[in-house]
């Protein structure tokens, strides 16, 4: 297969994903009443809830100054976030195209070397995807007698537990194989984990190492209170502690399994909402305006930011 057909694939395949998932989200609750949800959402509650996503995005600009800084750059905060802005439109198109693009923003107006800018971009990644497991985990000690009263419904107690040990097993031989293993793909793999190590243990080495885990908490922190804010816009909705990690959890997945979370978001949330017995049609609703509300901010902001950019870098 030739590299132009890949690339066409890569970006029109999810696309035609996201289509279909558009369609089965909107085949368990009609257009109209959708709309009706639409119309009767409280829109002080949802402006609050981008009020939440603003803050994380300016403080996700601000923290990557302290990526920066160690290798000899000092970008301008305005550049900051305009380029993590221009990055999230961009993903919706091209799925971790985004990263590529933010770091092409500050070579082109900061003189910042795309391999070094990219490279602080990998770094943040791995900051976020622990702060992505560390909810997981609290999510399973806030709810474990939920969690664990479910599995224990839908699946034999010794079927759990030789799928656990398993698991280890596997992952022990796997490890085992890698350190062996002289083939490129394992050599791949090899070192694809100790730059993982060598991103994450990079953080705690660098000067201001509280004030980056300060930001990744911040940044997170408004992404679970944006979702907690968006809930009370539908009239009657009430979804418990545990409901509101677990839908957060379950859109985040979904936002990295598609562009943009396009059509899976909704379909996502509703079946965690489901678990917490929040009825399917105001939960699917919930969904949709969700990710409506969020995309409709990437697309204003990102869109603003790609204008914006040479007018603020007029001298350059």
């Amino acid at each position: 297969m030739s590299f132009s057909i890949k690339k066409i694939l890569k970006v029109t395949l999810p696309l035609i994903l996201g289509g279909f998932l558009v369609w089965y989200s909107l085949s368990k609750i009609s257009i109209a009443t959708l709309i009706s949800y639409f119309k009767d959402a409280n829109y002080w509650w949802i402006s609050l809830g981008l009020f939440f996503g603003v803050l994380s995005h300016l403080s996700r600009a601000y923290r990557w100054k302290f990526m920066l800084e160690p290798i000899g750059y000092k970008p301008k905060f305005g550049n900051s976030v305009l380029a993590v802005l221009v990055g999230y439109l961009v993903n919706l198109a091209i799925p971790r195209a985004g990263e590529v693009s933010r770091a092409a923003v500050l070579a082109n107006y900061e003189n910042v070397p795309f391999e070094k800018g990219f490279g602080t971009i990998v770094a943040e990644r791995i900051a976020d995807l622990i702060m992505m497991f560390s909810i997981i985990i609290i999510t399973l000690f806030v709810q474990f007698d939920f969690i664990y009263d479910l599995l224990i419904k839908n699946f034999n107690p010794t079927k759990i537990i030789l799928i656990i040990v398993g698991l280890i097993a596997v992952f022990y031989l796997f490890t085992s194989f890698i350190k062996k293993a002289k083939s490129r793909m394992a050599l791949k793999i090899k070192t694809f984990f100790q730059g993982l190590v060598v991103g994450v243990t990079s953080i705690f080495k660098m000067k201001n190492k509280w004030a980056f885990i300060f930001h990744t908490v911040f940044i997170w922190l408004m992404y679970i209170l944006m979702f907690w804010a968006t809930i009370p816009a539908i009239n009657g909705l009430e979804v418990p502690l545990g409901g509101i990690l677990i839908g957060f959890i379950a859109g985040g997945f979904s936002i990295a399994a598609t562009n943009g979370g396009v059509g899976l978001y909704p379909i996502a949330v509703a079946g965690a909402l489901a678990l917490f017995g929040v009825p399917e049609e105001p939960a699917t609703a919930f969904g949709w305006i969700m990710w409506t509300a969020q995309t409709a901010m990437i697309i204003i902001f990102g869109g603003l930011s790609f204008i914006f950019l040479p007018i603020y870098n007029k001298n350059k």
